[in-house]
């Protein structure tokens, strides 16, 4: 085959550094927007970014020549370079250190794409931290709870 090609949907899940609910409401879309030109940049295709005050969600297509690891990276330094800009609110704005990237089949595409467009009303119910457990433990992800949060 001289051509090489993939398909690979990933599901991205990180936080603010320490849980700060720092992403206000009114900047979420053009944080979003700006997020999904980083990975567009990387040869990515955001199809989905959500989340909360204090954590995304992203549906994204891994490409084929960056790991998933770099592309977290670049996505996460100049978001919050981004963000850092948009006021004295942002100042201190960080990410945590580390994510989340779990596989995801078409069949799951529709779902987990209702799944971040719903953030909000699914945060009413569970934290952040649940959450993030439940998706481990879902994907059958050894953890230790002592280094998954800071």
């Amino acid at each position: 085959m001289s051509q090489s090609l993939s398909s690979i949907l990933v599901h991205v899940i990180f936080s603010t550094k320490l849980r700060r609910q720092l992403i206000q409401r009114e900047i979420m879309p053009d944080l979003y927007r700006y997020m999904a030109g980083i990975t567009q940049a990387h040869g990515s295709l955001a199809h989905e970014i959500g989340g909360v005050e204090d954590h995304v969600h992203l549906l994204i297509t891994l490409p084929r020549t960056l790991s998933i690891s770099k592309l977290i990276e670049e996505t996460k330094k100049g978001s919050s370079k981004w963000i850092k800009s948009k006021g004295l609110i942002y100042k201190d704005f960080a990410w945590q250190n580390g994510y989340g990237a779990f596989s995801i089949g078409q069949s799951n595409y529709a779902a987990l794409r209702h799944y971040i467009q719903n953030q909000e009303e699914h945060h009413k119910k569970v934290s952040t931290q649940d959450e993030f457990r439940i998706f481990l433990n879902k994907y059958k992800i050894e953890y230790d709870e002592r280094y998954v949060w800071d």
